[in-house]
């Protein structure tokens, strides 16, 4: 799955990668924001979470269980999914691919024209 994950991020236009130790989180950002982060839950679950709309979030979550308000995020604009639930895989390329474009679409006019004609 962490190689779904990734794969899909760093496809997107202008998508970069890091590791935040203290965090212990792979965490991928567009113009300098970060759209997705794979981390563990405070009990050692891996999780991966995701920017969406609020009423995106409130049907996602009250669809699937393994779909929690964000882990130590903004509960209101960001979900975290337990990579190891039952969350099928076209769900989560679904919430990476809406994250991406909120995050892109929060950028500046000219930052969004930047990074797309790379």
């Amino acid at each position: 799955m962490y190689e779904l994950i990734q794969e899909r991020c760093l496809s997107k236009k202008g998508a970069v990668e890091d590791y935040k130790k203290e965090w212990d989180a792979v965490r991928y950002f567009v113009g300098g924001k970060m759209f997705v982060m794979v981390g563990n839950y405070k009990d050692g679950r891996p999780i991966v979470s995701l920017k969406h709309t609020p009423d995106y979030g409130i049907d996602i979550q009250d669809k699937y269980t393994d779909i929690i308000p964000g882990y130590y995020l903004n509960k209101v604009h960001w979900s975290s999914i337990f990579i190891e639930g039952n969350v099928p895989e076209k769900v989560l390329i679904e919430m990476i691919d809406q994250s991406y474009d909120l995050v892109l679409k929060s950028l500046s006019k000219t930052a969004q024209k930047e990074i797309l004609s790379r």
